[in-house]
């Protein structure tokens, strides 16, 4: 059985035959739903790569104590792959973080772009990151992975081009593109996944980002979904 994971955003680095404490609503929600019980095994992490296994050796209704028996400070891949993913309405969105979430992405960036039916203004901007990021928490739980994507401050397309420097590759879904089998990757780095809305990329925000230094591609034929578009190519760079 694989060891459940819990994150605790305050958890430090420790030793075998430690005790520490998982508290807050991680806890509440390993004794209350997950039912832990004393002598079962369990992970625990920062979001930051540090894993701690261990089992659990006593509990009561707010907190929970794990003794360590490994610790584990992991690293981030060589190549990182960010998702620029546009507000879309409904869930489409949603599912796109989850599930890139669980195959690896490293960061998720929230895009306004024209063709957007869903707009994240005022107080929504605010609601709109804090809901992705924990959907990017449960992600990484349920995937077992020992780093949470952090989920950036919305932006519109001009605001989005202007960072694409800050990338060493920069990776526009449009059916107009070139083929996924023409694409070189780097060896280390950075690249950025850019998923349009329900309706597509606008001719002027392909123009903007191919002057602002991106590559178009086009995963084939067949259109996808938003919501399945960046999981899809980020399952096959991942294979790649």
């Amino acid at each position: 059985m694989v060891e459940p994971l819990f994150i605790q955003s305050s958890l430090t680095d420790t030793v075998v035959g430690a005790t520490v404490v998982l508290a807050g609503e991680e806890a509440k929600h390993a004794i209350a739903v997950r039912r832990m019980r004393v002598g079962e095994t369990i992970q625990l992490s920062n979001g930051l790569g540090l894993r701690v296994r261990g089992t659990v050796s006593s509990f009561d209704k707010t907190t929970l104590n794990v003794l360590v028996s490994d610790v584990e400070h992991e690293t981030k891949p060589a190549l990182l792959f960010v998702l620029i993913q546009a507000l879309a309405k409904g869930d489409r969105d949603e599912l796109a973080i989850q599930t890139s979430t669980e195959l690896g992405i490293s960061e998720v960036i929230p895009w306004q772009s024209d063709r957007s039916v869903s707009k994240w203004e005022g107080q929504k901007q605010d609601k709109g990151r804090s809901r992705w990021q924990a959907i990017c928490l449960e992600a990484t739980k349920q995937s077992l992975r020992a780093f949470v994507p952090e989920v950036r401050d919305v932006l519109d397309s001009k605001e989005l081009a202007k960072t694409f420097d800050s990338f060493d590759q920069i990776l526009v879904l449009d059916p107009s593109g070139e083929p996924l089998s023409s694409l070189v990757l780097p060896g280390r780095g950075s690249v950025a996944l850019v998923v349009g809305p329900e309706g597509g990329i606008s001719d002027g925000e392909l123009e903007l980002f191919t002057k602002a230094g991106a590559k178009v591609l086009s995963l084939g034929a067949g259109i996808l979904r938003t919501s399945t578009a960046g999981p899809a190519l980020l399952a096959a760079l991942t294979l790649r």
